[in-house]
């Protein structure tokens, strides 16, 4: 896999532009929120940030894959300006090097009123 973004476009700010995949499995992640396993969600968007990366993590391992084999992130986020804390968060769980090609979504609401976040995730197994 090889992401990058060309000097021909703008500049981005924490993500790729362009992520080539080689032949092998992928791996389609749902949309993940920050609720616990038993339903309860935390207060804020740090934490529901924090816990919806947990979750994909989560659900990477379980197809034997990890953040490292992330090629492309789409985010939903109920208020933008939680975006610094969440490009914070992000970064505890890709690398900065060589990010995902990636998207951010404002959007009015989520499933539940109190989810701020929601993280999908799309990764080739080698």
């Amino acid at each position: 896999m090889k992401v990058w973004s060309p000097d021909s476009l703008p500049r981005p700010h924490g993500y790729s532009q362009v992520a080539v995949v080689p032949a092998g499995s992928q791996v389609w992640v749902s949309g993940q929120v920050g609720s616990a396993r038993d339903g309860t969600v935390p207060v804020g968007i740090e934490a529901q940030a924090r816990l919806a990366f947990e979750n994909v993590g989560r659900a990477l391992a379980a197809a034997d894959a990890g953040w490292a084999d992330v090629f492309k992130l789409t985010t939903f986020l109920v208020d933008i300006s939680g975006l610094a804390v969440v490009r914070a968060v992000r970064s505890e769980f890709v690398a900065d090097g060589a990010p995902p090609a990636s998207t951010l979504v404002e959007v009015s609401g989520l499933v539940r009123p109190e989810l701020l976040i929601e993280i999908e995730a799309v990764a080739v197994l080698a």
